[in-house]
């Protein structure tokens, strides 16, 4: 059962990364005005690089029961939650402005 609940939580991982993608594709990106268009690139880079790292999260997870290691098993659970914890503090931190372009 254990193993079936690291799998589904990878699962998981790789579906809200793949949301959080598209979300900020057509949703963040498409309507932000951000000058200059380099810094849009980077924020863009910076924004994927999060999902690319939440796949990664969630393909550990799925592989975690198959390692044949506890040790490894717990990395991989407490690197999954120090990830996802700073990404929840950091969407729930409250921001200035609220927008990106300060209006």
């Amino acid at each position: 059962m254990r193993d079936l609940a690291l799998q589904a939580a990878g699962v998981l991982a790789i579906l809200v990364a793949v949301a959080h993608s598209v979300t900020a594709e057509l949703r963040l990106f498409a309507n932000a005005r951000i000058e200059p268009q380099r810094v849009r690139r980077v924020l863009r880079m910076v924004c994927q690089a999060s999902a690319v790292d939440w796949i990664g999260i969630g393909l550990l997870l799925i592989a975690a029961p198959s390692l044949g290691s506890q040790v490894a098993r717990q990395w991989v659970i407490a690197v999954a939650v120090v990830v996802y914890g700073y990404a929840a503090v950091g969407n729930a931190w409250p921001r200035a402005g609220g927008t990106l372009d300060g209006a």
